[in-house]
Formats: structure tokens, sequence, C-alpha cells
């Protein structure tokens, strides 16, 4: 029962884009179901958890069942076996769209352009993709736009790498700092004068539903670039990690590239991190002004305030921006 509320279902509850969009939509009153393998056994919150496969049509076809939106934030862990999930997993997302009437919304990212493009990249932009990665990623939005000929509509907000609470997979908790721990130094994977496009998660869960609530607006397949904290030198990132923490700037050490190209034979993980190197090396951010016309502002929180929070979520330093396990 939804109480005559709007219900998102969340595919991808777990992640950090997954999450922070729920919280956010259930903000604006709506009902948040979540499709998972293994459904929580105490789950916080109003969540109504539904039991299913994301790769099983037939369970996502059941959990979609009244819903208006659907948030497709599903993805293949470790960038393991992309085309053999991301894919179908997507696939089984549009098939209930289809049967639903639901709006797929999608997290898109930079994968989809080449950094001779650049460096500044709007929703118009050539998609040239560098690496395997990419190509998926261009050919899942693909086919995301053939189905406004059935009906469906998309909403894709693109973004830089994730931050912030929730981001357990990002570059910024398992590169740069380490969770639970003082910090000491901090590890900075890229070269400092190149620009890098940051996404601050609650900020771009804000943006999404802003788009949300006015879907009935647009076409029916749109993208949005969120700029977030589009750093034009990418290095001011590891130096407000400093400043927060009290730590000298000369703490910064570069991450080491050398361990993952001479272990990337033998470790998948490793191999599909040296394919994304590039965008360390070479700029791409995103031009956010098709955003701006639309909402008027796009959601921000200043770098210094959001590093301090993902900090302290990580139990790096306290709300009071103290080093130290955070209460």
């Amino acid at each position: 029962m939804n109480n005559g509320k709007e219900t998102a279902l969340v595919i991808g509850m777990n992640g950090g884009f997954g999450g922070a969009t729920a919280r956010a939509l259930a903000a604006r009153g709506f009902s948040i179901r979540a499709l998972a393998r293994r459904p929580p056994k105490s789950a916080a919150g109003n969540t109504e958890w539904i039991s299913g496969d994301a790769m099983n049509v037939a369970d996502v076809l059941a959990a979609s069942r009244g819903a208006q939106v659907i948030v497709h934030a599903a993805n293949p862990a470790g960038y393991r076996n992309w085309r053999g999930l991301a894919l179908p997993m997507l696939a089984n997302t549009i098939a209930a769209a289809k049967h639903s009437g639901a709006t797929i919304v999608f997290p898109g990212n930079v994968y989809n352009y080449s950094p001779d493009d650049g460096p500044l990249f709007s929703e118009d932009s050539p998609q040239n993709p560098r690496t395997r990665k990419g190509a998926i990623r261009v050919e899942m939005e693909g086919m995301l736009s053939t189905t406004r000929r059935d009906g469906v509509r998309v909403i894709i907000v693109r973004a830089g790498d994730f931050f912030g609470p929730g981001a357990h997979s990002s570059w910024f908790e398992q590169g740069m700092v380490k969770p639970g721990k003082p910090i000491t130094k901090v590890v900075y994977p890229g070269a400092f004068a190149v620009g890098h496009a940051w996404a601050y998660l609650p900020d771009l869960a804000e943006t999404v539903a802003r788009l949300v609530m006015r879907r009935a607006e647009f076409a029916a397949f749109e993208t949005f670039h969120f700029a977030g904290h589009s750093l034009p030198r990418g290095g001011e990132m590891a130096e407000t990690i400093c400043d927060v923490a009290g730590i000298p700037h000369t703490r910064v050490g570069s991450f080491p590239w050398w361990a993952i190209g001479a272990l990337s034979p033998f470790v998948e993980m490793f191999r599909e991190m040296r394919e994304m190197r590039y965008l360390w090396q070479r700029d791409v951010r995103l031009d956010n002004r098709k955003l701006i016309e639309v909402l008027g502002v796009e959601p921000h929180t200043a770098l210094a305030d959001a590093v301090r929070e993902s900090l302290h979520v990580l139990g790096i330093v306290t709300a009071d921006g103290e080093l130290g396990q955070a209460a």
C-alpha cells in the first residue's frame, strides 16, 4: 500500500547513487521500494524491500508494479563483467518500464567521452569512448534512447566521480583515504594540474529528485549534466582533504599505478582500473548549463563542507572536524 503516494522502485539501493536518490525522493513524499537478492532482515526507515534479482526479468516486472519511477542504479561490482551483467540488467528495467509506464532514472558518467573532444562536455557533445567500458555505457544509453518509440520516459543525469555518504566504491574512499583511521597522508591518483569532475552524492541526489518532480515537463528522453565539484586543478581535492584534516599539503602522495600495472595480468579489477587511468591524466568535465536553465540552480555544497562530511561518515573526522572515529 502506498496511501496515494507515488512509488519509486530503486534497483541498486545498496549503492551510493541508489541510496542517496531514494532518500531524496522519500523526502518529497515518494514511497520507496527496493529490489535486492538479499533484503536486510531489519531495514531502517520506510523502504519496502522486495526479494529478487535484477538479472531476472520476472523479478523486475513484479517489483515494478504500481511504480511511477524506476531508479536504475545497479552496477557490476568491481568493474567485473560489465557486458555480461550491465546490459541484461538494463534490458530488464526497460521491460519493466514498458509494462508499468514508469520513468527510468539512470546515472550517466564520463566514460562516454574522449578527452580529445574536451575538456568541457555538454549533452550534445560527441560520444567517442576510449575504453571497453565506455563503449558499453554508450550502448546502454542507446538502449534507453530507443525506448522512446515505445512510450518509455527516461532521465539520464551524468556526473563525475562520486564522493560523500554511501559512495563505498569510490576513488575518494578506496583510493585517497583510509576509512576508520586518522589521516596521516592523502593519496591522489592523478596529475595535480589536470582537471577532474567530482559529484557529492547528496547534491547529486537532490538534483535528481528535483528533476523527477518536473518530469512531466520533459521530452521522453532527456539528459542533464551535473557539474558538481568540477575542479580545473584536480589536486585541489587532495589539498582540501589535508586542510579539513589539519595536515600539511606535503602529506599528499601519488597513487601506485606501477603496482596496478604489474598486477593487472593477474587481477581483473586492476586491469579494469588501469583502463580508466586516462581520466586522471586528461581533463574531462561537464557543462551544466542545460540543468541550470531547467532548475535555476544546481544544488551545491561547498567543497570543504562536503569533504568534512565525507570524512566524518568514514570515521576519519568528527562533526567538529577533529581527527578520530565519528560518533
